[in-house]
């Protein structure tokens, strides 16, 4: 009977290692999945910010060059600065014709009148929003050919005007006002503060 229980506890005891052995590298094994998984994670966080990166690297070169072939498209467009009321759609309308006729516009969306004033244009001239370009005072819903001859003839004058806002002048011909076109003159306004007829449209 001793012998037996002798032989049994060595039997358990040379048993015992290999088991426990085997649940130590079953742990150690889960521990080096877990250990792979958390690493392959971190690895595709990593290249999912890397390839953000790279994404927003691509759009930035790519709105670079677009912005750099729309410069090149236009290389001798017109400098304008523009006072107007900010809540002025016709204004804005005005606006469009000129960058539509190779004007690269400044806008304030505030400072119509005394912006008028400084420049010295007459308030018998007045309209919704005033510009100055090449050193020419434009107030008005001047048309862009009427500007760009302006800037050719260069005239001894302070600039061009619209008085009103005429329908069917630029900015005053959207749908709204469907055909109607009212004659209208584009003046061209003298240092002293007369003026004469520029051009004519009925």
């Amino acid at each position: 009977m001793a012998i037996h229980e002798d032989w049994n506890r060595k039997f358990c005891l040379l048993d015992a290692r290999p088991l426990r052995s085997w649940d130590e590298g079953r742990d150690q094994g889960w521990q080096e999945v877990i250990s792979l998984q958390e690493r392959a994670a971190e690895m595709t966080d990593k290249n999912s910010s890397k390839n953000s990166t790279r994404r927003l690297l691509l759009l930035g070169i790519a709105s670079m060059c677009s912005s750099s072939i729309a410069i090149a498209a236009s290389p001798n467009a017109i400098a304008i600065q523009v006072w107007k009321d900010p809540n002025c759609g016709c204004c804005k309308d005005w606006i469009i014709h000129l960058e539509k006729n190779n004007f690269s516009l400044k806008v304030n969306d505030q400072g119509n009148n005394a912006a008028r004033a400084r420049l010295g244009m007459p308030q018998k001239f007045a309209s919704c929003h005033t510009a100055l370009v090449g050193g020419y005072v434009i107030e008005g819903h001047v048309p862009a050919e009427d500007i760009q001859r302006l800037l050719k003839e260069k005239p001894q004058a302070l600039g061009l005007a619209v008085p009103g806002m005429p329908i069917g002048s630029p900015g005053m011909d959207g749908p709204v006002y469907g055909a109607r076109r009212d004659a209208y003159q584009v003046l061209l306004i003298q240092k002293d503060g007369s003026s004469k007829v520029f051009n004519s449209y009925s």
